[in-house]
């Protein structure tokens, strides 16, 4: 990541509360054949998420600890705020003297960008400004909400728009959260009453027939482009009686996690 800083492009997606094991089954169904297509080896690597809830997960996340690789470490981190005793940033880290990515990278010359999903990237309430206020943009509308059944498309729209007025030569972070996964996500599933593992699966093929479009977007500027597409925790459907996540379950600890560069169109 070290050497990439400044000539690429840096796109982070997070797939809101993405169980692994849903992930998994979706792409060897075939259900998922963007991801099949660009996912290194065609596959997802599978990790511990620093966190059991989107809040947590994300100030995790923008200080350097990605979700960590289940096989016994130390492993070299890809960005890394700088701190006494840190243990795992290495020669290819890109190390920050700042207390998060998005303000180290705005440093460096990039034009950062917050497209927010979840409640916790939503302004109308002091919260929901934290995550966002580390950007020098950021948008979130209900249209991009959980409850919107085309929010993945919708936020795509909106940078699609940020990357028509923006100057080829400036380096781009883009962060989107995307919501479709989290409950309720029945609305993918019909005739669902109730969200569960098969309609999560579903909202994950939404969300895979969107990615064209932003994969394109994002190489159309001319410069290659850094991607990383993880979940920040799993979630329950009912597993050892429990429904929902910020719980210490297996099911919400292990995430799927990639990264790869995509060249310029």
């Amino acid at each position: 990541m070290r050497a990439l800083i400044g000539s690429h492009d840096l796109l982070f997606v997070t797939l809101d509360t993405l169980r692994y094991d849903v992930a998994v089954a979706a792409l060897e169904s075939g259900r998922t054949p963007t991801l099949a297509r660009v996912l290194p080896g065609g596959r997802w690597e599978r990790r511990h998420t620093p966190a059991s809830f989107t809040y947590a997960a994300h100030h995790a996340f923008f200080a350097g600890f990605l979700p960590t690789p289940v096989t016994p470490g130390p492993h070299e981190r890809l960005f890394a705020a700088r701190f006494a005793g840190s243990e795992t940033s290495g020669p290819s880290t890109y190390v920050f003297d700042a207390a998060d990515l998005p303000s180290a990278l705005t440093k460096e010359g990039y034009h950062t960008v917050c497209l927010g999903g979840v409640g916790f990237f939503n302004p109308g309430a002091p919260l929901g400004r934290v995550l966002p206020g580390l950007f020098a943009e950021s948008h979130w509308e209900p249209a991009f909400g959980v409850t919107a059944p085309g929010c993945f498309g919708a936020q795509i729209d909106r940078l699609q728009t940020i990357v028509a007025e923006l100057p080829a030569d400036r380096p781009l972070f883009s962060f989107i959260n995307a919501a479709a996964l989290h409950q309720p996500n029945k609305h993918y599933l019909p005739g669902a009453t109730a969200d569960s593992w098969e309609s999560q699966a579903a909202a994950l093929a939404y969300v895979d027939g969107e990615l064209p479009r932003l994969l394109e977007l994002v190489t159309d500027r001319g410069r290659p482009c850094q991607v990383i597409i993880c979940s920040d925790h799993g979630t329950l459907y009912g597993e050892d009686g429990h429904v929902g996540h910020r719980v210490a379950h297996e099911a919400v600890w292990t995430v799927p996690y990639a990264e790869f560069v995509l060249r310029p169109r």
